[in-house]
């Protein structure tokens, strides 16, 4: 096969590569470093296996210390190359069978394989019609013999398991007295379930059998692989000995040699099982949790936002700004609109807003806080309850691992939170230093009424003089019969009695209006705090789990 059309065929494969090592990089502090150490153990092997021979295919034998498996090696070769035993393991080093070489030493120094043999003689061919061509012969295949699994050198059974996730194709070679061996469904054979399309399965020995044992055996072994998880299992009986079956299982490694593919095949896989390891563990039991794998988190309405900002300016003392700004109009409105020989008693009274630290005039926000009380234990209690609502509710049928990391990007912030609330709280406009369009007239009508009042009683006085002094009295001018200088006292105490009703009633109207602005004002100041500091790492983060399960999508196929 060329190296154009064996390109074109990886397309597939980088792309999976690729969301692979996306999803590696998203997942990173957010699933378990096991996953994250195998993607990228699979996104480096996959690299190197890439920039060696596409036209080899790797075929390893393993089995455990009895099977045969170097026995079987031999005869598929045609050439004793292993050594074989009857009880004692005797393959401490990996040995090659080599068709067509070119090409191998550089894979085969990667799989570091030391002993090699190049062999000249066709191994099989293809039946027609099992293939796009007629007939081939398997060139470009490497055959594999391996130590033990189950061997008691540990160095040997490291080989067997390195090469494991090395080679293309798998062959494991059972036999009939140990074909149920734990030691190799436990910690082989299940581990790489996911490989069943390069995985071939071969009970040697079948000569030892009867007739009537053959077919019950078989069928025990099917039942065994498939509850280790292989997906409909090849299984050929063979005997070395005899030469039973090895003609088929030539034939079954030509086919796979032949197609050129068993290398990408078993990346693919590679790319499979890697991206199940990443999500392993993600895909929760309950139906949202799969609902928000397959296709996403949504994040949470504008609704839970206006929530986490009105529980926020709960916790942080807006109320009592918004209580505070009421007051402090109220007062200083009586204090330029109050009858004047009274109004001085009003500033006698400490203004609300000055007691917080926030008349316009005297807090820098950005060094200096408010004078709020500091928030108790129940505002604290509080503003942590509004947060981790918002970001259970954002990451609500998330897998447990990155609703942790939404709780984690919420609380970012945490710290800071009480400081950035007051400054937020401090660089508000809520109108501390403005007074109202009509202080002014109500002040200079409640001097006009004051003026009048004082004329009247000045009038009056100057008469009450005049007579104690026994002087001729003129008569003071009537109005429908009642004295002016009277009824100047009287107007002008009666209109400032009015005046002061009046601008008392407007006061607590206008009060309220401008309590109202002051929380709205307040209100939307939090609001870009929460926005900053919760919802938009929250935001970030419900993203890089949307980005990471389509990755884990992309990369499992």
């Amino acid at each position: 096969m060329s190296r154009r059309r064996k390109d074109g065929a990886a397309s597939p494969l980088v792309l999976r590569l690729e969301a692979l090592q996306q999803a590696t990089e998203l997942g990173q502090g957010r699933v378990t470093e096991t996953g994250i150490e195998e993607a990228q153990s699979v996104v480096e092997r996959a690299s190197a296996r890439r920039s060696f021979s596409a036209e080899h295919t790797v075929v390893g034998f393993f089995g455990a210390t009895g099977s045969g498996k170097s026995s079987l090696f031999n005869a598929v070769t045609g050439h004793n190359l292993a050594r074989a035993a009857a009880t004692r393991p005797t393959t401490s080093e990996p040995l090659a069978g080599i068709w067509e070489a070119e090409g191998a030493a550089e894979l085969l120094d990667w799989l570091q394989v030391g002993e090699r043999h190049q062999l000249a003689e066709p191994l099989g061919t293809v039946k027609p019609g099992l293939m796009r061509r007629n007939r081939e012969s398997a060139s470009g295949l490497i055959l594999l013999d391996l130590p033990d699994v189950d061997s008691t050198t540990a160095a040997n059974r490291e080989t067997s398991t390195r090469l494991a996730g090395q080679v293309d194709v798998l062959v494991w070679v059972l036999d009939p007295q140990k074909y149920a061996d734990a030691a190799v469904h436990h910690d082989f054979i299940r581990p790489m379930s996911s490989y069943s399309g390069v995985t071939l399965v071969v009970l040697n020995q079948i000569d030892r059998l009867g007739a009537d044992s053959r077919g019950p055996v078989l069928k025990s072994l099917r039942s065994i692989l498939e509850a280790e998880g292989l997906r409909r299992p090849r299984i050929l009986a063979v005997s070395a000995t005899s030469g039973e079956g090895i003609e088929g299982l030539r034939e079954a490694i030509a086919a796979v040699a032949v197609e050129h593919s068993a290398s990408t095949d078993r990346l693919l896989q590679d790319v499979a099982a890697a991206a199940d390891a990443l999500a392993a563990g993600e895909t929760a039991v309950d139906p949202g949790a799969s609902r928000a794998w397959e296709s996403g988190l949504a994040l949470p309405q504008v609704a839970a936002e206006r929530r986490l900002s009105e529980q926020l300016a709960e916790a942080s003392g807006v109320a009592t700004v918004v209580e505070a700004t009421r007051k402090s109009y109220r007062l200083k409105a009586r204090a330029r609109t109050g009858w004047p020989v009274t109004r001085w008693l009003g500033r006698l009274r400490p203004d609300p807003l000055r007691r917080l630290n926030l008349s316009s005039t005297d807090v820098n926000p950005a060094v200096n806080r408010t004078s709020l009380p500091p928030p108790g234990p129940a505002q604290r209690a509080q503003a942590d309850s509004a947060v981790r609502a918002y970001a259970e509710l954002a990451g609500s049928g998330a897998p447990e691992a990155w609703r942790g990391s939404i709780r984690r990007a919420a609380r970012a912030s945490s710290d800071t939170l009480t400081d950035t609330l007051d400054q937020a709280i401090a660089r508000t406009d809520i109108g501390a230093g403005r007074g109202s369009w009509w202080w002014p007239i109500v002040g200079v009508l409640q001097w006009i009424a004051l003026a009048v009042a004082l004329g009247g009683v000045g009038w009056l006085g100057v008469l009450a003089l005049m007579g104690y002094l026994q002087l001729d009295v003129p008569s003071a001018p009537r109005v429908e019969g009642f004295p002016v200088p009277t009824l100047m006292l009287v107007g002008g105490v009666l209109l400032g009695i009015v005046l002061g009703l009046a601008t008392g009633l407007l006061a607590r109207m206008a009060a309220s209006r401008r309590a109202r602005v002051a929380r709205r004002r307040l209100t939307a100041s939090i609001s870009r705090v929460a926005r900053r500091g919760v919802a938009e790492p929250v935001a970030a983060e419900v993203q890089r789990f949307n980005d990471f399960a389509d990755a884990v999508r992309r990369a499992r196929g």
